[in-house]
């Protein structure tokens, strides 16, 4: 359960990389971001740079899944609380929504992976 979890979170932050990174002017990305053409225009650059970061959370969980078993958890416990604590700032600074669908995720990840449930 614990392995599915963590590449749960992965899962979603590849999806936060695409819509960043690719998919931030196009009609879908503004809903998604709740922008206008303006402010999505004007803020694309530093999506895009938010969206590599993303993608560097998510590579590092991979990894951690292809770890030696020994190495699981420590490698999944620094992604997954960069995860939580990035969703934490971005659900006080930018969106509450944030929290739920990055802070929750990664929280619950770390409580399979410590609890082993």
């Amino acid at each position: 359960m614990r392995h599915a979890l963590v590449a749960f979170v992965a899962l979603i932050h590849l999806y936060i990389l695409v819509l960043e990174m690719f998919l931030w002017r196009t009609p879908y990305g503004r809903k998604v971001f709740r922008l206008s053409d303006e402010r999505a225009d004007a803020t694309a650059q530093l999506a895009a740079n938010q969206g590599l970061y993303n993608g560097f959370l998510a590579a590092g969980l991979l990894w951690s899944l292809l770890s030696p078993a020994d190495q699981l958890v420590p490698r999944a416990t620094f992604f997954l609380a960069c995860v939580a604590i990035a969703g934490l700032y971005g659900a006080a600074t930018v969106m509450r929504r944030i929290l739920y669908v990055q802070t929750v995720p990664a929280v619950v990840a770390l409580a399979a992976l410590w609890f082993a449930f």
